[in-house]
């Protein structure tokens, strides 16, 4: 390890060379009170910036054990360090000027969700710091400017590490009071099966959302408030008991007119698998952690999905214990995507009828009494949503608007009145049963064939016989991501939250080609070996690329399943 020193001496001597002599400077660098290591640098100023990291010993930042002593409170720590350091850098970047992205300090942009990440790490036996960032290194055109680059490195970088990573410099109440959340989130999620839930929304929460392009609460929102037929008062470590409304886990359908907030509810659920910070409003919205948003996905690529418990006997014959299609129909996409949230145990399923395939959700009474059973290769989600729970043990939750169908069925009804729900059950069970559904016999399903395993596919044949470069990740937002040249289409993996998920599935997806897709391991196991490598080792284990981006955060088991499960590479 070099000092400081050693690196102001550096840049002076690289001074107005050409840019590719940053090189140079790459190492690590002791300062008075943290470690800096720059780990990769740019080739040039207009490239991606360089990539710096930032090391703290724990006894040097101060942080209580407390703060971090359980896994919720470390990554809820994280977070918020994460944050103080990005407004910091937020108010120093591009002050250094030059050409290109010269002057560049950023950190990952954290959500309203709390999440694993790897622009920040905090090690649970000693409290050391982690923190990774994006610098962009100053030039004059393409020369370098190293007198800009030493206001980076000892004034600016400097100042952000002081005032955001020691403990005497940030409100001691504040990261407490982030603790203690941490704290009754995470018992709440374990009281949840103790009380037969799938999930629960606590009294005072806001759902609604500032706009369509922004997860901040909307100002002057109804807060929530539960039926009293519903509500559950559950006690938490810190504070007052929460009192809200529990769903119990069985069949519950949410209806009601068109913006009365149906499916602001639904979104709360999808988005309540993750913790929320402080002053989000769905702080304590919280789901059962393999919860799974279903819906209708035209045209993406199916390969070797036991879909026979929805779709049989279709008119060519087509095998639909092992079906393959690289356009997929919207009732055969979502057939797929309730299996492969079977596969990847999910034991909540929530579905929007707005982003479903009407002929898969339901077969209404006039249409069932002209085309016989017989005739309809499609067996509607309908009639297998109680052999689902009372066989699987997978409860659905539903947002209905226009179809009645599922009156029968539910378990719970919920009317969304201008935001407030209300438990309408007995009210809808009278008035559905002046609607009898018409009765045929429906054959049991056998359970979905799971043993699923993917072989290599020609990029990795290429690789291991030397012929292929290092593989390249790229990201489109939460849209999709590309490894090298083959693009996995992601956007209706809805529970996707951050970019950052969205990269780290890339070089998941891209760990696998490489090393697990043999032939040998099926896919739930490959799943298994991703996470605990990402458990054990962190993202180092699966980027292999010499240094680690910042931007990474990790996706829940559900979305690994979803991006294998769509990438048309993947030779099944």
């Amino acid at each position: 390890m070099k000092s400081s020193n050693e690196l102001r001496d550096l840049l002076r001597r690289i001074d107005r060379k050409g840019y590719p002599a940053y090189k140079d400077i790459r190492g690590m660098y002791e300062f008075p009170d943290f470690v800096l290591s720059i780990d990769h640098v740019q080739g040039d100023p207009f490239a991606s910036p360089s990539k710096i990291s930032i090391h703290v010993d724990g006894k040097a930042s101060g942080f209580p054990k407390g703060l971090y002593k359980n896994e919720m409170r470390r990554a809820a720590l994280q977070d918020e360090l994460l944050r103080q350091f990005g407004r910091r850098a937020e108010s120093e970047t591009f002050k250094a000027r030059g050409s290109g992205k010269s002057g560049l300090i950023s950190v990952s942009r954290c959500g309203q969700e709390i999440l694993e990440r790897s622009g920040c790490r905090i090690r649970m036996d000693n409290g050391d710091i982690l923190l990774r960032m994006d610098v962009g290194l100053p030039a004059v055109g393409r020369t370098i400017n190293a007198g800009e680059a030493v206001k980076i490195f000892f004034e600016q970088i400097p100042a952000c590490v002081k005032k955001s990573l020691y403990y005497n410099t940030l409100d001691a109440g504040r990261l407490e009071k982030i603790s203690e959340l941490a704290d009754n989130q995470a018992h709440i999620r374990q009281k949840l099966s103790e009380l037969g839930l799938c999930a629960f929304v606590a009294d005072g929460s806001v759902l609604p959302r500032e706009s369509g392009i922004s997860q901040k609460p909307m100002k002057n929102a109804v807060p929530f408030k539960s039926p009293e037929s519903m509500a559950v008062r559950i006690d938490v470590p810190h504070g007052k008991p929460l009192r809200g409304m529990g769903i119990p886990r069985g069949i519950t359908l949410i209806v009601g007119g068109g913006y009365h907030g149906k499916s602001t509810l639904l979104e709360a659920l999808e988005r309540g698998v993750y913790n929320h910070i402080q002053g989000d409003g769905r702080e304590y919205v919280i789901t059962e952690a393999s919860a799974v948003k279903i819906r209708a996905e035209d045209g993406r690529s199916i390969k070797n999905v036991d879909i026979s418990m929805f779709i049989n006997d279709l008119p060519n014959g087509r095998d639909t214990r092992h079906f393959y299609t690289e356009d997929a129909s919207g009732s055969t996409s979502q057939a797929a995507n309730v299996i492969e949230a079977m596969e990847a145990g999910s034991r909540t399923l929530l579905i929007d009828e707005d982003t479903s395939a009407t002929n898969f959700m339901i077969r209404d009474e006039l249409m069932q009494l002209v085309v016989s059973r017989e005739s309809e290769p499609i067996t509607p989600y309908i009639d297998r949503i109680r052999e689902l729970y009372e066989v699987y043990g997978m409860s659905s939750i539903l947002v209905a608007g226009s179809s009645g169908s599922y009156f029968h069925k539910a378990d719970v009804i919920l009317q969304m009145k201008q935001y407030i729900p209300e438990d309408i059950t007995a009210f809808a069970r009278e008035k559905a049963a002046g609607f009898p559904v018409p009765s045929g016999k429906l054959t049991a399903c056998e359970k979905p064939d799971f043993n699923r395993r993917p072989g290599p596919c020609s990029q990795t044949m290429d690789r291991r016989k030397g012929g292929g470069e290092r593989m390249k990740v790229k990201t489109f937002g939460r849209d999709s991501v590309q490894i090298d040249r083959e693009t996995i289409d992601l956007r209706y993996t809805e529970q996707l939250v951050d970019s950052e998920q969205v990269a780290a599935l890339g070089y998941l997806t891209g760990y696998a080609r490489k090393h697990l897709m043999d032939g040998r391991h099926c896919l739930a196991d490959i799943v298994r070996e991703l996470e605990r490598l990402m458990k054990e080792k962190g993202f180092e284990a699966v980027c292999e690329s010499g240094w680690l981006p910042m931007g990474l955060a990790a996706p829940r088991t559900q979305e690994i399943f979803a991006c294998l499960n769509r990438y048309r590479k993947m030779n099944l």
